[in-house]
Parts: C-alpha cells; sequence; structure tokens
C-alpha cells in the first residue's frame, strides 16, 4: 500500500500547501523526463501477491500480526484487513529460466508462511475474494492497525460524507452499505511491474490497458461476495464502489471516481500524473521537507514524495510509479488487474502472459490502440470482468482494414494472442521451456474454458446440488479449492467435485 504515513488531523492550510508541493513534484518529473535522467534499460520485473487468511473450515481469520510476527520476514507485510498480508518477490531480470525461478521462490515462501499460520491454526489461501466472507467481517474493527489505512478510511468517508453503498448486479443481486472502507479489504490482487524507460513507457501502458480485458477473461477468480455469485471479476466494482469518495450527486456530474480504467491513450507517464493533479483531491496532504525543484537545481535527484503518496490514493488498473534506487530515478507500469491465485504455476502463467503480450503489442508497428478505440478497451474489461473466460470481446482484425470485430475471449487468445505473448517472451530472452511450460496453461484454460471463476461457480453449484444449503457450499468450495490450492496443479486441471 505504499509508504508509511503516522496519524495526525489536518487544518485548512494542508491542502492547499499540499496542492503546492505536488505541482513542484510535477514540475521535477517533468525536468528529470526532459533531461532524461531515468534509468537505463534493464528488463526487471517485479511481483506482489495480496493473500488471505482462513480457518480449517474455510472461515476467515483477523490474525495477521500474529501470522507476521510468526512469519518473521520482510517480504511478507500487513495489507488493509485484518485477515490480509501481501508477499513481495524481489525484482528478476526477464530472461532465461525466470519464470521457474520465479515459480520455485514464491512456493517456497508461501509455503513457508502456510507453515507458519498453521501454528496458530490459520491457513494461506490465494484468492481474488475469499467466498466465506461475510458483512460482519469487513468492518472497521477489522482493519489493520496501521496509521495508513485509518486516515484513509477517514478521510474517504469524509469527502463522501456519507455511508458506502455497494450496488453490484450479476448472477445475483447484491446491496449493501457500509460505515468503512473495509469492503476493499476483501479484494486481494497479484501486481505485476515492469521497470521501463520514458521513451517506452506511453507503448507499454497502452499496451497493459488494452490487454486487462483478455488479462481478466483468463483469470478471472472472484465470483463471490458477501455469500452473492455476482460478477465472474468482482474485484473490480467493488473496488471502485469501496473507495468512491462521490456522493451520488457528484457522480451524476461526471467526477472521475478515484479506482477507474482511464479515458484515453496516452503520449508520456507524464500525462498519467499530471491527470492525477488535475481531477484527484488529495485524501493524505502530508507534505515533507523537500524542495524538489532546489534539489534539481543542486544536481541531485528528488524522491518526490508528495506526488508519490498521491499517487497511491489513484487506483488505476494499471499505475504509473516514480520510484529512486540507489540515488537514480526509474519508471515502472505497475499492472494491477489480475486477482491472486488459484495456484502458483497459475500466477506464473498469468505473469507469462502478460509479460509476454505486453511486449510483442508494445512494438507492433501498428499498434493495437491505433486501431482500437478507449472506449472499446473500456467496454471489454467490463465485459470480461462480467462473463470471464466466457466473454466476448471486441479487438482489430487480422489485415489492413482496421476493422474491429467481436470475438470469443477463447479464441482471441488461442488464435492471435498466444502467439504474440510468445514472440514476446522470446524478445525478452526467456527460455523456450519456460515459454511453452506457461503460456500452455493459458492455452489449457481455453481449451476447457475453466479458470478459477468458472471451477468456484461450478463446484458451488454442485454443492447445492447435493444438498448443501448457501453458506455450507461456500465454505465446502472454499475448503476443497484450498485443498487443490496446494496440490500446485493448474486450476484447469481441478475437478469439479467435493471430497466424499
Amino acid at each position: 500500500m505504499g509508504e508509511k504515513v503516522e496519524a495526525g488531523g489536518f487544518d485548512l492550510s494542508d491542502r492547499q500547501r499540499y496542492r503546492g508541493k505536488l505541482r513542484q513534484c510535477l514540475e521535477g518529473l517533468e525536468r528529470l523526463l526532459s533531461e532524461k535522467r531515468f534509468d537505463r534499460p534493464r528488463n526487471l520485473m517485479g511481483l506482489e501477491i495480496e493473500l488471505n487468511l482462513a480457518g480449517a473450515d474455510g472461515m476467515p481469520r483477523m490474525m495477521n500480526a500474529e501470522v507476521l510476527e510468526r512469519i518473521s520476514s520482510g517480504d511478507f507485510q500487513t495489507e488493509l484487513g485484518q485477515f490480509n498480508l501481501e508477499v513481495n518477490i524481489v525484482p528478476h531480470r526477464l530472461s532465461g529460466r525466470v519464470l521457474d525461478r520465479l515459480a520455485e521462490e514464491l512456493r517456497t515462501g508461501l509455503a513457508y508462511a502456510d507453515r507458519k499460520a498453521r501454528e496458530v491454526s490459520a491457513e494461506i489461501v490465494m484468492i481474488g475474494i475469499l467466498p466465506t466472507l461475510g458483512t460482519q467481517d469487513l468492518v472497521s474493527a477489522n482493519l489493520s492497525e496501521v496509521d495508513r489505512y485509518m486516515l484513509l478510511n477517514d478521510q474517504i468517508l469524509a469527502a463522501r460524507g456519507e455511508e458506502i453503498d455497494l450496488d453490484i448486479e450479476g448472477v445475483e443481486h447484491l446491496t449493501y452499505s457500509s460505515r468503512s472502507i473495509a469492503p476493499e479489504a476483501a479484494c486481494t490482487s497479484v501486481q505485476l511491474h515492469l521497470q521501463v524507460t520514458p521513451g517506452r513507457f506511453a507503448d507499454v501502458w497502452n499496451a497493459a490497458q488494452a490487454v486487462t480485458a483478455v488479462q481478466i477473461a483468463m483469470g478471472a477468480n472472484s465470483p463471490f461476495l458477501f455469500g452473492r455469485e455476482l460478477w465472474r471479476e468482482s474485484r473490480p466494482p467493488l473496488f471502485q464502489q469501496a473507495t468512491d469518495t462521490r456522493p451520488p450527486e457528484l457522480r451524476a456530474q461526471g467526477v472521475r471516481p478515484r479506482t477507474w480504467f482511464g479515458e484515453r491513450w496516452i503520449d508520456s507517464a507524464y500525462d498519467l500524473f499530471e491527470e492525477n493533479l488535475r481531477y484527484f483531491p488529495a485524501l493524505l496532504p502530508i507534505c515533507g521537507e523537500e524542495d524538489p525543484l532546489r534539489v534539481l537545481d543542486e544536481g541531485g535527484v528528488p524522491a518526490l514524495r508528495e506526488l508519490v503518496l498521491h499517487n497511491g490514493t489513484v487506483y488505476r488498473w494499471n499505475r504509473p510509479v516514480y520510484a529512486v534506487v540507489d540515488g537514480v530515478p526509474h519508471l515502472r507500469v505497475e499492472n494491477r488487474v489480475l486477482p491472486a491465485g488459484p495456484t502458483v504455476t497459475d500466477v506464473v502463467a498469468n505473469a507469462a502472459f502478460y509479460y509476454g503480450l505486453v511486449r510483442a503489442l508494445a512494438e507492433e508497428p501498428r499498434p493495437v490502440w491505433s486501431r482500437l478505440s478507449f472506449v472499446e478497451a473500456s467496454d471489454n474489461f467490463d465485459a470480461a470482468c462480467r462473463h470471464g473466460i466466457e466473454a466476448v470481446l471486441r479487438w482489430p482484425r487480422p489485415g489492413r482494414s482496421g476493422t474491429v470485430a467481436e470475438v470469443p475471449a477463447v479464441r482471441l487468445v488461442c488464435e492471435e494472442l498466444l502467439p504474440l505473448a510468445a514472440a514476446g517472451l522470446d524478445a525478452w530472452g526467456v527460455e523456450p521451456a519456460d515459454r511453452d511450460h506457461y503460456l500452455g496453461v493459458i492455452e489449457g484454460r481455453c481449451r476447457r474454458r475453466m479458470n478459477g471463476a468458472s471451477w468456484q461457480a461450478a463446484t458451488f453449484h454442485r454443492a447445492l446440488g447435493g444438498g448443501f444449503d448457501r453458506d455450507a457450499a461456500l465454505a465446502a468450495t472454499t475448503r476443497r479449492y484450498a485443498q487443490l490450492m496446494r496440490s500446485g496443479e493448474p486450476v484447469h486441471l481441478w475437478p469439479v467435485a467435493l471430497p466424499g
């Protein structure tokens, strides 16, 4: 969730001062870009996974502080809810056997964390939304005791001026009102980072935006919330509504939500940071002592802390990231689209598909964003969230006509996008054995029309048909999911049946 923030109140002058600091930071970023001060290309990728804690009964466990104390590793951190953890994997160079190395590191780290969690009767579960979460679990008392989360909660509610309303209509209809942002904690995701040069940033970001729909179609894993079956990937509507600072009147006026897909293709990373300042008031107006322009005048590299903090409170599905490492600034695209899980193999397959596809699309002579409107890309994202692997998407057809047509996601992936992803991984220098193994997982999902969301839904309905009531079916589905998750077999090979 970003850098540490200390609790405290804000007076009337804080936001004005913070706005001024943001403008200075934005000018500093513009100077850094024009002076070409950024790190050279290093083909670095990074990975973060948000996790759930559940008991052997499949029910959520509110004990991340105890589990983290036992894990005692800087790789694992708190997340918003007391049933959440986050694991961070050190950056890797995209080449060679990187995918297998990444999978081994994840298996080792998660197995260790799971052993420690079991010491206090909890288990690690990688899943987009834990199906057994109830409204009684997502309350302010179950937020992690971290100043940043408490401040965000207070500021979002103060900006909104009323309770947060959830209204999601999918297979079933859910309405719920919350007095806190705690429902956001239900969303656990995988964040994929890619370091890029300023000159390549816009192409990579545009490519990442274009492929969000196919990422979700292939990787959906969040069909349930509060006992209701909603969208195949219910995290996006939940996250948008749970972080919404707009009362209905501002929504009616077209004020942008803080969680959003965006509204245009970009030409520079600067475009996104500038939009953040133009459209979104500060939630955490905390100013540091650094004068970024003076630092630049003296030949240094500013941290741009206010810009970074503000950027962390605008929840784009592909977020720009500015950071300074060893005194050198760099830019990253942070892809926040995918849900966690189901298995390590599935997570790495999703990563392989993303990194390969983005590389290939970003280097096409006629890029997809020159042939697909931004509105169509946004509509694709919505369709994929609603329908998952059964989604039908709009995509430019092969040839020079520029025609955009509807095509089933599974056909689009198998016939067009998997070969592109393979070519992209080749361009990164990934070993063919890794390439074929992990992209083969994506192909397997298409062939069987099975991902995490479709498996959960099918298993839940099998349990209902077997005489379980709704709550028991959700708990049984969650327990079976956790068992199969630990088997390591990718989700498209899981049997749709509860243990006898």
